[in-house]
């Protein structure tokens, strides 16, 4: 199964260890660098000089050293707090093209290029360049790309140009851009079954796709060899995912079609965005204590503010008041017209148990009735609560925009 367009990517950060420590330390470019321990260690990470040298991972230490007497080592002993602040900025910096971003690894990703709304493959693979234009100029790494219409090719094919490379598949070639690799190029193809297969002829992953005897292949591969038969056709209709599931945060942006320094219209935008992700959290049973909204100029650059509720909360309400002056906080320049905003709810809880009761309530029943101004908190509470799940259900059955907020209008 093919899409019409090749919108899935697959990000793999080129020596991501060692090109932090070059970031960082901009005197290690060009230099034959790894990071490892020194004292019966590994190579993690390798620069590009030092591979051409047959330094790699996970090589150990030691032989490194004797094939590169003039390697510079740097311990990995107090570096993984870097590491994972780096990572963390690279994927911030990939959800900023598309909402659908798999975080794989450390330095490793998907990323679901559909909801871009590019209509050709040259648009698509554009906006990808200028990503790692961005990530190179934002944080100092090079990442490698590869484009395809599903998540193997594009995992495949991201590595075979690397540093800082590019490899597009059309829709339709996986199985002849496949053909020529070695069978254990495939993932679930581990040393001891890739010599296995070699030694029964084959050798290339066509060898595979196009075996004529599924009895040996199942004798070879077991019960899940018509899988490995798929693969070597190219074929997978695996989904990107998000976080969602287990959520630790939930987020949303818009870019407006045109820069805009109307307040009124990013406002009311931003507060769409929340009313969009709060009945999300609700059905997943959870709750959020922490907003941050999030503005980009023009020129690529961001500014955020945050703002934590004493308690979390699965209601809209608590944070509305707080939209506006984080908006005021987060735009300092604002008179500049904004190309983008975004929110994204964090510090997310289970819900108690009964929050997720009130979804069977009628519409119009008495308990359904809207807060009053007199309420105790608690009481209010339970009445949005019970109110926002009749409209969640109703969106749910008629559409997401079946019944709106005020502001929405």
């Amino acid at each position: 199964m093919t899409r019409a367009l090749p919108t899935i990517a697959h990000l793999d950060a080129d020596a991501f260890f060692v090109a932090v420590e070059q970031a960082l330390n901009p005197a290690l470019r060009g230099k034959k660098v790894a990071v490892g321990g020194r004292e019966r260690g590994i190579i993690a990470s390798a620069s590009y000089e030092a591979r051409a040298c047959g330094v790699h991972t996970p090589m150990p230490t030691s032989q490194a050293l004797r094939l590169c007497p003039e390697l510079i080592l740097v311990s990995h002993a107090n570096g993984m707090a870097r590491y994972v602040e780096y990572s963390r900025k690279l994927f911030d910096l990939c959800e900023t093209l598309t909402p659908i971003v798999e975080r794989r690894s450390i330095d490793e990703g998907y990323m679901d290029l559909a909801p871009c709304g590019l209509a050709t493959a040259p648009a698509l693979t554009m906006a990808i360049r200028e990503l790692q234009a961005r990530i190179q100029r934002t944080l100092g790494i090079s990442v490698s790309f590869g484009l395809a219409s599903n998540k193997l090719t594009a995992a495949i094919a991201s590595k075979q140009h690397k540093p800082h490379g590019l490899t597009l598949v059309p829709p339709g070639n996986e199985s002849a851009y496949l053909a020529a690799f070695p069978i254990g190029t495939l993932p679930g193809i581990g040393k001891k079954t890739e010599n296995l297969l070699k030694s029964n002829g084959i050798t290339r992953i066509r060898d595979l796709a196009n075996h004529a005897s599924p009895a040996q292949l199942q004798s070879l591969l077991g019960s899940h060899w018509h899988d490995f038969v798929a693969m070597a056709r190219g074929e997978d209709t695996t989904a990107v995912l998000t976080e969602h599931e287990d959520a630790k945060s939930y987020s949303q942006q818009e870019t407006f079609p045109r820069d805009t320094a109307d307040s009124a219209r990013i406002l009311r935008t931003a507060k769409g965005m929340l009313d969009a992700l709060m009945p999300k959290i609700r059905a997943d049973g959870k709750r959020a204590r922490t907003l941050t909204l999030k503005v980009r100029y023009p020129g690529m650059d961001n500014a955020t503010a945050t703002h934590s509720l004493p308690e979390a909360t699965d209601l809209e309400a608590p944070f509305y008041p707080h939209i506006g002056t984080l908006l005021r906080t987060a735009w300092r320049r604002a008179r500049t017209p904004l190309r983008l905003v975004a929110i994204r709810l964090s510090g997310i809880e289970n819900a108690a148990a009964t929050s997720t009761q009130p979804r069977q309530l009628e519409l119009f029943s008495e308990k359904a009735t809207p807060p009053r101004p007199g309420d105790k908190p608690a009481r209010q509470s339970a009445r949005q609560r019970q109110l926002a799940a009749v409209v969640d259900a109703i969106n749910a059955r008629h559409g997401p925009s079946s019944l709106r907020h005020g502001h929405q209008l």
